[in-house]
């Protein structure tokens, strides 16, 4: 018994050669000769890196997501204030939620470049129907996930954009409407459309995600890499070369440009959280994210009676269209300019897509009334980017007295302007609050002074809903009345 005798003797030091340890138990050096010795018909080449780009992307978004899911509530009383807290208090709490906001474009732009590439290259052809098939869902899912994410922050961009796309589901004949109901949770959009958002967001379309991602997987190691268009893609010819080193390296260094992209974006150009919802607001003009505005420019032209063929019978043909294409293109012919036909054919709707966008964004350009509640809404969102966090939290309850600041003080002066002005009249005469203002009371343990300072000359949506007149005080008067404001306690 020899062997028995090897294996006892190798168990009683089980850290002693821990790979040899691991794979008797796990076989995973099984598993890694399979991942990195795959054959690749004509060598490694960068048009192959955007699968994997795609998967880095995805496990991105996933940890990103798990972050920001710490801090979000879904429900329209606190989905806004939970968001802003992200952006404006958490510690690099901007940073990643800029990180999420760009991978979801990123995920769209290498999924049509993922997508471009398979079909220029016929990489569908020769026993890969179902893996086209798992592709066609993964992008369909994806483009499920950016459109439930977008809602989340429940801003007016969100909300409106939102309803926008949730009214197109009503053009379906008999189905529609309920089907509305239910992705909102009744006829209005409130918490309860938040909260389905936010299962959808992150417990449904995840899910399904993960499954047809190891579909996709499974189907493309059983089918194998289809190579170059020159490739036969039933018996291949060329000589292969193994996935590793080559294939690994340029996979690595496209992951690690798509890692220095999403930090340079999020860190100079921060994703904006515009004001919270306000469903009363009609001046407000709705436009949804980039890859989306071809679609809401071909529904605004075919609007009417023309809206259910152009908003759902169009589209759904399209879609069927597409992922039959492994279907009825069944020669072995690969090279693009051997297949007029199906690459013609991409290429007129690319350009129609992009032309859509271009047609919208011109539109809204030439348009001076659009263009600009476009560029106040532009700016709305600037403004409140730069106001400090406001919480929740009430202030505490009414004190029994609230004491004089000694006189001479900065803040003695500061309590002559607040009476002289317009301020007394509605927050009170020591800012105690009445039916018109708030309490001011232990305002300052809100906000540092330099907030204060902010927020008397740059006032909020609510404070200007509320009726707070603009505040015309030089820097002096402007310093002697924060004193004041935080000696209220």
């Amino acid at each position: 018994m020899p062997h028995a005798k090897q294996l006892v003797a190798e168990d009683a030091q089980p850290f002693n050669g821990w790979m040899q340890w691991l794979d008797r138990r796990t076989g995973i050096k099984t598993l890694m000769r399979r991942l990195l010795d795959e054959p690749i018909p004509g060598g490694a080449r960068w048009a192959y890196v955007f699968g994997s780009g795609l998967l880095y992307l995805f496990l991105s978004q996933v940890f990103t997501g798990v972050f920001l899911a710490l801090y979000y509530v879904p429900s329209s009383d606190h989905a806004h204030v939970t968001v802003s807290y992200i952006s404006k208090v958490v510690d690099s709490g901007l940073f990643l939620r800029s990180i999420h906001a760009y991978g979801a474009t990123a995920i769209v732009v290498v999924l049509f470049l993922h997508i471009s590439q398979t079909l220029l290259y016929g990489s569908y052809k020769g026993r890969r129907e179902l893996l086209w098939l798992s592709g066609c869902f993964l992008f369909a899912l994806m483009l499920g996930m950016a459109f439930t994410g977008y809602l989340l922050p429940w801003d007016k961009k969100a909300y409106f954009a939102t309803a926008v796309g949730t009214n197109i589901l009503s053009e379906v004949p008999l189905i529609g409407p309920p089907l509305q109901q239910i992705l909102r949770g009744g006829p209005q959009m409130g918490t309860l459309t938040l909260s389905r958002f936010f299962v959808l967001h992150v417990f449904v379309l995840p899910g399904l995600l993960f499954a047809f991602a190891a579909a996709h997987l499974f189907l493309f190691r059983k089918a194998g890499p289809a190579g170059n268009f020159s490739e036969d893609p039933v018996a291949p010819k060329l000589a292969a070369e193994r996935f590793y080193p080559r294939q690994l390296v340029m996979d690595m260094a496209a992951a690690l440009l798509i890692v220095l992209g999403l930090a340079l974006a999020a860190r100079f150009y921060p994703i904006h959280l515009g004001p919270e919802a306000n469903v009363s607001d009609t001046t407000y003009i709705p436009r949804p994210e980039w890859y989306y505005l071809p679609i809401f420019e071909w529904l605004k032209i075919l609007s009417g009676r023309w809206s259910f063929f152009g908003g759902i019978v169009l589209p759904t043909l399209l879609a069927l269209l597409f992922a039959a294409i492994p279907f009825f293109d069944r020669g072995r012919e690969r090279r693009p300019w051997r297949r007029p036909v199906i690459v013609a054919g991409f290429a007129i709707f690319v350009f129609c897509y992009a032309g859509l966008g271009a047609l919208s964004a011109h539109e809204d350009k030439s348009d001076p009334n659009v263009a600009a509640q476009l560029a106040r809404q532009e700016r709305a969102e600037i403004d409140y980017m730069r106001q400090p966090f406001e919480p929740e939290a009430s202030l505490p309850a009414q004190p029994t007295a609230v004491e004089a600041p000694p006189a001479g003080t900065p803040a003695a002066r500061g309590a002559a302007i607040f009476a002289a002005g317009p301020c007394s009249g509605c927050h009170g005469h020591r800012g105690q609050g009445s039916d018109v203002a708030p309490r001011l009371i232990g305002v300052g343990r809100k906000f540092t002074a330099d907030q204060l300072a902010y927020l008397l000359h740059h006032r909020t949506a609510k404070m200007i809903q509320g009726g707070m007149p603009p505040v015309n005080l030089n820097e002096a008067d402007t310093d002697a009345l924060v004193a004041f404001l935080r000696s209220l306690k």
